[in-house]
């Protein structure tokens, strides 16, 4: 039998705003899976993932488009921005812990598919450190930015 996990209700979306939604999640299944597939599906060295409570997940705008990347799995992804969304099994919905508007508030207690961990993962706190505004040589740049990123927080029609 399943154990009775903390639920916490959270938000969250894709970069662009086009997909966005809400849920409760089981915060102590939270982790982060280093396996090819969610290598390769989330564009990076690992996928941070946590469950949804079954029914609770509610796309208060547009759903994602899936792919199969399994027999046994579909991610979700935004079909306009590509953001990766979802880990869906036939057993659970999983969201990506990044496109939480609140991701602090949820974070990996395990790591899941260490075998394919990339080996210089474990040493990335070891790298320098750089704040964007701080840097010299990206400041011109960053003057002229202007973002097309969906705020973090629901707008005032999916609340």
């Amino acid at each position: 039998m399943r154990e009775s996990f903390e639920m916490t209700t959270q938000t969250g979306g894709c970069q662009c705003g086009a997909v966005r939604f809400r849920c409760e999640v089981e915060a102590e299944t939270a982790s982060i899976c280093h396996c090819r597939m969610c290598q390769k599906a989330f564009g990076s060295f690992y996928a941070p993932l946590v469950h949804t409570r079954g029914g609770t997940l509610v796309w208060t705008k547009a759903e994602p488009k899936r792919f199969r990347s399994s027999t046994y799995a579909a991610r979700g992804f935004c079909p306009d921005c590509g953001t990766p969304l979802t880990y869906e099994t036939a057993e659970a919905v999983s969201i990506a812990i990044g496109a939480l508007d609140d991701p602090g508030a949820v974070p990996p207690l395990v790591q899941d598919g260490v075998e394919g961990k990339i080996a210089y993962v474990d040493g990335l706190h070891l790298l320098l450190g750089r704040v964007t505004e701080e840097d010299p040589e990206f400041a011109a740049v960053a003057a002229t930015i202007v973002s097309h990123q969906h705020p973090d927080a629901p707008s005032a029609s999916e609340a």
